[in-house]
């Protein structure tokens, strides 16, 4: 894990070209005295001209693999990482032929694939709602049939609540399969090939534990609520707040049930990310997966002595001490800004303002001006993040609830855009 010789450690970050987190992991390594060589899914006559020294195609594991190992034969690393879901799998795989610490490739592809997922969980003893699978070539009719009321569709492989809607009876269901079918095979999905799952919903208070794993033992790093109800069609995040407010048994409850989770689907190392839903029977894994958690919002997270996140999973990653895991005292959040519609992105109005709300510390608009907007369930980004911070929990909810307020989005249909334009 560590290098074994006077050379500064080395860590390949396996990044897509739309990352939010290459900025936040390439800053933190240069803090740390890291060198990084960043391996980017690009060709490589892209990749030349991004000054990426690894050109990579995700799509292709095996020959990426090979590539990896063929660089590291000449500059050996010390560590592999994915910053988000898109290279979880052959950060695994690259990791495993170079003999570093790593989570099977068995136990990435479960953590990316909800099928999987559901499977290992279930056989593991975690508490996962009824599911089923079917192909997206069979007759919805038929299916809705075949379902209990309410459920939720979900693809098996996208992130980020894309596609995943609630029905609540038949008719709902079919529409929810024609959209989510659309939606795939726009993806390049075959529907002969292809699955959706469709499993019970699940009522409850929703968390999201962000945690690190060493030797398969799990440490929690922090516990978000999300105040905002997810009660469907669609599950659009907004708010994330840390310390919980939930009861300590519960808070304790949530972590056993992350820890057992992991454990089922074999991870057993680095960052770990879990969604639960959590009612009168307890916590319910909705997802786990390998990595940190997404967008910017891992910016409101510092440990021990202003060590933000990214910091502390490459510490982790290469060997580097850690002496402090606790997160800062002060309460923290951030509200992922939902997209109102679909159209262009004309202007948006009253930043400065949401900025200067008490507590909050920074707003981003991470949306392009004058680009498509696409909501949920088809689209997989926010306009953007507001941060703050402040005294405990409620007191930040109230500060990122009232930026929100202060902003306005101009959001104009594509024809009307192109004739102001």
């Amino acid at each position: 894990m560590v290098a074994s010789d006077s050379r500064a450690r080395r860590v390949l970050l396996l990044l897509s070209p739309a990352t939010y987190r290459a900025a936040a992991f390439l800053e933190a390594a240069r803090k740390l005295g890291l060198e990084v060589v960043q391996g980017m899914d690009l060709p490589d006559a892209l990749a030349s001209q991004w000054n990426v020294p690894l050109g990579l195609d995700f799509g292709n594991p095996d020959a990426a693999v090979e590539r990896i190992v063929e660089y590291a034969t000449r500059t050996p690393v010390d560590a592999v990482l994915s910053v988000d879901d898109s290279a979880t799998i052959l950060a695994a795989r690259a990791s495993s032929a170079l003999g570093l610490p790593h989570n099977s490739p068995d136990s990435a592809v479960a953590a990316r694939d909800k099928g999987v997922m559901r499977d290992l969980l279930s056989a593991g003893g975690a508490p996962v709602p009824h599911y089923d699978r079917f192909f997206l070539s069979e007759d919805p009719a038929v299916v809705s049939g075949r379902v209990a009321y309410p459920c939720v569709l979900k693809p098996l492989r996208l992130s980020g609540s894309r596609g995943v809607i609630r029905a609540d009876s038949a008719a709902e269901f079919v529409a929810a399969w024609k959209r989510v079918r659309r939606l795939l095979v726009s993806e390049g999905n075959q529907p002969d090939t292809s699955h959706v799952l469709v499993e019970e919903f699940i009522p409850g208070f929703e968390v999201a534990l962000e945690g690190i794993l060493t030797d398969g033992k799990l440490r929690v790093l922090a516990l978000f609520d999300k105040p905002d109800p997810l009660a469907g069609p669609f599950f659009e995040e907004t708010i994330y707040v840390t310390p919980s407010r939930l009861p300590l048994e519960v808070q304790d409850a949530v972590a056993r049930c992350t820890a057992e989770a992991a454990r089922a689907l074999g991870l057993w190392t680095g960052p770990v990310h879990a969604e639960l839903r959590v009612n009168d029977r307890g916590p319910w894994i909705v997802e786990i997966a390998g990595r940190s958690i997404g967008g910017l919002c891992s910016m409101i997270l510092q440990f021990g002595t202003g060590m933000c996140l990214e910091e502390l999973i490459l510490r982790h990653a290469v060997g580097m001490e850690i002496e402090d895991y606790s997160r800062e005292a002060r309460a923290a959040g951030v509200m992922m800004i939902p997209i109102p519609g679909a159209g262009m992105l004309a202007a948006v109005h009253g930043v400065e303002e949401a900025k200067h709300v008490p507590g909050v510390e920074d707003v981003q608009i991470t949306a392009r001006l004058h680009q498509p907007l696409v909501p949920l369930p088809e689209g997989a980004s926010y306009l953007g993040f507001i941060f703050a911070r402040g005294d405990d929990p409620m007191t930040v909810e109230e500060s990122l609830r009232e930026a929100h307020r202060c902003l306005s989005f101009e959001v104009r249909p594509h024809i009307q855009l192109l004739a102001a334009r």
